[in-house]
């Protein structure tokens, strides 16, 4: 006669995941990131998260990756061919929004040295990806995503953190953040148009 067996026991479920870290820092904002402030939003101690995490740097890296490696960066081969300037453009709108929506990112994104392994990989995916619709060669769409990416990433960040800081009125603060991302656009249009003549040449 068999010995009955035991019923299997369930383990706890893990409490600190990746993907909940990631969740609670991005609705907390990058900037306002804290050990405390993260433990408590996902409802663990502080010391438990650290058993997971190093320390607050690793912490936003981790949370500066996640979002980075969620963000839908536009495909040339969605839907009608574009024209490439008009891609960059897209390309140029699309990181503008990005920046927007999470401040405190563009640090972990233009800095090489901070940047991750799988966040190098997404970037160098793209601009293979480019190079293939537009039959340019890597090292071409490296320079132009590059140099539109850059230039952007840092601007856009510029004017998300100073438009409007001074001012108490909401109309005011609006209509000064309106107007920089006007000459935002402007400044990309024209880096563009420049980046592709210096390619042509």
């Amino acid at each position: 006669m068999k010995a009955p067996q035991k019923p299997a026991t369930r383990g706890r479920p893990r409490t600190i995941t990746r993907e909940r870290i990631a969740d609670a820092g991005i609705s907390i904002g990058l900037p306002n990131i804290t050990f405390v402030g993260l433990a408590a939003a996902i409802g663990v101690s502080h010391m438990a998260l650290y058993k997971h995490v190093a320390n607050l740097e690793a912490l936003k890296i981790l949370v500066a990756e996640e979002i980075f490696n969620r963000w839908q960066i536009p495909r040339a081969d969605e839907g009608e061919r574009i024209e490439l300037k008009d891609y960059l453009l897209r390309f140029s709108d699309s990181i503008q929004a990005f920046v927007k929506a999470h401040p405190g990112l563009t640090p972990y994104v233009i800095r090489r040295s901070v940047a991750t392994e799988s966040m190098l990989t997404k970037i160098v995916e793209h601009q293979m990806h480019i190079a293939r619709c537009y039959s340019i060669s890597d090292q071409e769409a490296r320079q132009l995503l590059a140099t539109v990416a850059f230039h952007c990433f840092a601007v856009a960040d510029t004017v998300y953190s100073v438009a409007g800081r001074d001012s108490a009125d909401e109309t005011q603060r609006a209509s000064e953040e309106a107007e920089m991302e006007t000459e935002l656009s402007q400044g990309m249009h024209a880096l563009i148009v420049g980046s592709l003549a210096t390619l042509s040449s």
